[in-house]
């Protein structure tokens, strides 16, 4: 009996020991499960977190991006309405649109630039119908030949010149083409002088360090005259 008593003696603290082994495992088990579930679901937490960061910041792009088309899109109408303001409402805002189109295909060329042109161009008219005493035709006010040329590249079939040029659309698209190849040769000022009095003079003048006397006389008061129009527009609100 005293050595049965002294054996369960020695087991008790055995077992004791076993019961907090155990214990201990199970409570480790348990915080430690929990500890993972934390980390998991906070892991997603910033999943979607991240997520809705891209998306505002995609949609706070896509907002600047709007805001400055409809800013210049409203400027260009603005300038129409200097010189046209009997051009139906419809027709100033698809031209607006396409000219805020083009500065953005060509890198060399802004509204203000493409605006300043056509003013100049349509002699302060923004008439889509205008016709130069040389025969120059429309907005940017283009050559037939020069725009079945450019046409061509541009894709857009040519019927007649009338047809074609007395379309602002397509003859904004033309002479944008047209004007971005010049200013990509010649820079700014040469490709005004090679946009009116043609690459020959343009070429011309640069290789006499633009000396003025090379230039026709319409195209020595245009290049300043454009530059001063492209000057005020770059100034206004």
């Amino acid at each position: 009996m005293e050595k049965k008593q002294r054996t369960d003696q020695v087991r008790a603290p055995k077992t004791r020991s076993i019961a907090k082994i155990l214990g201990l495992f199970v409570v480790s088990s348990i915080i430690i499960g929990f500890t993972f579930q934390f980390v998991s679901i906070t892991h997603d937490q910033r999943e979607r977190i991240r997520e809705l960061e891209r998306a505002l910041q995609t949609l706070k792009a896509a907002i600047n991006v709007d805001s400055v088309r409809q800013y210049n899109i409203q400027k260009v109408i603005n300038i129409i309405n200097r010189h046209n303001p009997d051009m139906p409402s419809d027709l100033k805002y698809q031209i607006a649109n396409e000219i805020y189109e083009m500065s953005i295909k060509y890198a060399n060329l802004d509204v203000d630039l493409i605006c300043a042109t056509i003013t100049h161009e349509s002699n302060h008219t923004w008439d889509p119908k205008i016709v130069s005493r040389a025969g120059a035709m429309g907005l940017m006010q283009i050559m037939p030949t020069t725009g079945m040329y450019v046409s061509q590249l541009e894709g857009i079939p040519w019927t007649t010149p009338e047809e074609v040029l007395f379309n602002p659309i397509y003859n904004i698209r033309i002479g944008c083409r047209y004007l971005s190849s010049m200013i990509s040769i010649y820079d700014i000022d040469g490709g005004l002088a090679a946009y009116n009095g043609g690459e020959r003079i343009a070429s011309l003048w640069i290789k006499n360090d633009r000396d003025d006397n090379v230039l026709w006389a319409e195209t020595r008061k245009y290049i300043p005259s454009v530059l001063k129009l492209y000057e005020q527009y770059q100034n206004m609100n």
